[in-house]
């Protein structure tokens, strides 16, 4: 396909060949994909003369030149946060769930404005962190670097208290609400048969029910990845991890991988870790193993 009679370059995130500011494509090594996406936290963008964007045509006349359509781009749906040019951005939101309702501030003037540099998804972490301490709960676990936020969105049904990371990845949903990428904990609530270590297991299936009917667009297909009695840090825990799938129309993502942790740590109530990760942003799903592998219980 690169027609310079030189190897392919390898599989992975490139700057999208059609040009359009702020997003990549996957390559395979040997073909695109079909859908570009914006290049969000942890992609790692790679940069290859053989797949180099197209340069448009320049033409020189005495008319002034009409902008491009837009519409004559192969662009993905939504433009989101971009670590290789500046975007625009619409209006921040606040998440009820993983799916809150927004007010938008921009104008129609502003919306139409490609030159303004991003704003942020949330409040940075301070300088130097490397670990996220939720004291409430009475777990840490690893922050995941540039990208992803200090949790400054809304409570959610299953923890009275929450603290974590996360990102967006759609600015406006179906229902005016934002989806996001997170990692987040916090102390259980009541109500989920929580009754001490021998109910690990039915008490995380009561959690990963709610959460898929909470968060998630409906209806959707669970596929269960893992089910498992697990130990942090000494402590008995129990892990369900599984994907999500829909078909609806308006959503960036037509699924998302989800991991469900919830630990003893010797306190009238469990603590209980949430990861999640859009298939708009599956080369992070790795991220999953890294927080699972490496929490403590302080």
């Amino acid at each position: 396909m690169t027609g310079s009679g030189q190897p392919a370059p390898p599989p992975g995130w490139y700057p999208d060949p059609d040009g359009a500011p702020g997003l990549v494509r996957w390559w395979s090594g040997s073909a695109w994909s079909d859908v570009a996406t914006p290049a969000g936290p942890g992609v790692a963008v790679q940069v290859s003369p053989q797949l180099a964007p197209r340069v448009p045509d320049v033409s020189f006349s005495s008319e002034p030149e009409r902008p491009t359509s837009a519409s004559g781009l192969r662009a993905g749906w939504v433009v989101g946060i971009s670590l290789l040019v500046l975007v625009l951005v619409v209006g921040a939101g606040v998440l009820v769930g993983r799916t809150g309702s927004t007010e938008s501030t921009e104008t129609p003037e502003a919306e139409a404005t490609v030159q303004q540099a991003p704003r942020p998804s949330g409040r940075s972490f301070p300088p130097g962190t490397v670990r996220i301490i939720d004291e409430a709960s009475g777990i840490s676990y690893p922050y995941l670097g540039d990208g992803w936020y200090e949790w400054d969105l809304d409570e959610q049904y299953e923890t009275d208290r929450i603290a974590g990371q996360y990102f967006t990845t759609q600015e406006v949903t179906p229902d005016e609400g934002i989806f996001i990428a997170q990692c987040t904990s916090g102390p259980l609530v009541e109500g989920y048969g929580w009754a001490g270590p021998g109910t690990l297991q039915t008490t995380t299936a009561a959690i990963a029910d709610s959460v898929r009917g909470n968060y998630y667009p409906s209806p959707n297909d669970r596929r269960v990845m893992r089910d498992e009695a697990r130990t942090v840090d000494g402590h008995a825990a129990y892990l369900v991890e599984f994907q999500l799938s829909w078909q609806i129309p308006g959503y960036d993502a037509t699924g998302e991988r989800a991991a469900l942790l919830l630990v003893d740590v010797g306190r009238p109530a469990p603590a209980q870790l949430y990861i999640s990760i859009p298939n708009t942003h599956a080369e992070l799903y790795g991220a999953i193993d890294q927080v699972l592998d490496a929490v403590d219980v302080p």
